[in-house]
């Protein structure tokens, strides 16, 4: 997941009317954060805790930021990334300065139309401090230093990559792309042993070598099939993924990509360009059934009755009927914001079908995955509407915002390197900081 510094831009437009919206309330001033409890830990890091107060702060914070998530679970789910992406900075004996913090305090608010001080005597009449608002700005601005000292050498932009990215955004044609795919599911010790294994298979060339590896290897329904995949637009791949693969030609294999508790490798086949444009995404809806066993038989038996009894994620509420409320999930993110595990796998699928290649609790649990549906963002005149492509989602709202006047577009040669550079080095990022949480030890109180 990336750092909410770099997901609210567009959002900063209209942050002046979102503090006096939010303002209206009365608010709790920080100072008053003297409750018994306020400070006792609810989370830990490896050992780092996480305050009920900075829980609160973070919370109240991206409330005024409207932040398109639960605030609550949003701020936990980023102060145990804080945390994770500060203890890999000291790892590598990389800090920032007060200065560099002031910066980017500005740059954040300058973008909604606000120098710093403005932006953060607003936050303080919203009950969030100063320091809140610092330790929100560092922590992006730690990551983007780390990220780049780790994985800066490796990106890289040729014409090909430029060739492939201006034909998917230019009008009237759309990229699709075929590829195979292997994912190596590990518990515990067995991460490295993984890892290796999927170095080796990222040095292949030949498309039989690669889908003789799938049979022997790979975790996913396609393993019998050689881990392949039928053509998919670009836009439907989740977006960790696209920069990585128009960066391949044919035959080659993407970098070992660390999921939770998995290592995916992807081999370009063949990639074309379309008589139309490919739609993108603004939110998918799925939901997750979760199934004890891990990859069992039993587990896997039962994972494919299910597939077999179900045709709608309504369905699901019937076979979850009688059992504790947490087996069965659902819900609509951002692709952005759902695990990149999750998001490879919901690629895949159309509305109504299932797959069972993604686990948790260490591979104890295997989980079953159904796509509800997606909401298809169509650009015209300058707006970007995000429109549902199936009746599942029904909340009866159409997000429409200005649009950036084609920012990635046009022919400007500099400005595309660097988009396709940026892309490619979250993508990095990403991976990984979910490998940093996978290896973390975190206790959630």
């Amino acid at each position: 997941m990336t750092s909410l510094i770099t997901t609210l831009p567009h959002a900063m437009r209209a942050i002046g009317l979102a503090f006096a919206l939010s303002l209206g309330a009365s608010a709790t001033l920080p100072g008053a954060a003297t409750a018994q409890g306020l400070f006792e830990p609810v989370v830990k890091v490896n050992g780092a805790a996480v305050t009920r107060y900075e829980l609160n702060q973070r919370a109240e914070l991206l409330k005024l930021l409207r932040a398109p998530a639960d605030p609550t679970r949003l701020a936990r789910q980023q102060l145990i990334e804080d945390r994770l992406k500060a203890q890999a900075a000291a790892a590598q004996g990389i800090t920032v300065t007060d200065d560099q913090i002031r910066a980017g305090m500005e740059n954040f608010a300058t973008q909604g139309g606000l120098n710093a001080d403005q932006m953060m005597a607003l936050l303080e009449r919203g009950g969030v401090s100063e320091q809140t608002f610092s330790d929100f700005i560092r922590a992006g601005l730690i990551w983007r230093e780390v990220t780049q000292a780790r994985f800066g050498a490796r990106v890289s932009v040729t014409e090909d990559d430029l060739d492939r990215a201006r034909a998917a955004m230019s009008d009237g044609t759309g990229v699709r792309v075929l590829l195979s795919e292997i994912i190596i599911p590990f518990e515990g010790p067995g991460e490295e042993q993984a890892m290796a294994k999927a170095r080796e298979i990222a040095d292949i060339t030949s498309t039989g070598a690669f889908s003789a590896q799938a049979r022997q290897f790979s975790a996913t329904a396609t393993r019998d099939e050689g881990g392949l995949l039928p053509w998919q637009p670009i836009t439907q791949l989740p977006p960790v993924l696209r920069p990585l693969v128009l960066g391949l030609a044919p035959g080659e294999v993407t970098d070992p990509l660390p999921l939770d508790g998995a290592v995916a490798l992807f081999q370009l086949r063949d990639i074309q360009e379309t008589d139309v444009p490919e739609p993108s995404y603004s939110a998918i809806e799925y939901a997750a059934y979760y199934i004890p066993g891990g990859r069992s038989p039993e587990a896997l038996g039962r994972a494919v009755q299910i597939g077999e009894q179900t045709d709608t994620c309504d369905d699901l509420y019937g076979i979850a009927q009688g059992q504790p409320e947490n087996v069965l999930e659902r819900g609509t993110k951002a692709p952005s914001e759902i695990p990149n595990d999750i998001a490879i796998s919901l690629s895949r699928l159309d509305p109504g079908e299932v797959s069972y290649d993604v686990t948790r609790a260490g591979g104890q649990t295997l989980v079953l995955l159904m796509m509800c549906g997606r909401s298809e963002t169509i650009e015209e005149a300058g707006e970007t509407a995000a429109l549902p492509d199936d009746d599942s989602i029904d909340d009866g709202t159409i997000d429409v915002e200005g649009g950036e006047g084609g920012e990635a577009a046009g022919d400007n040669t500099e400005q595309l390197s660097q988009q396709i550079a940026a892309r490619r080095l979250e993508s990095f990022a990403n991976g990984y900081l979910e490998q940093l949480r996978a290896e973390a030890r975190i206790i959630e109180y």
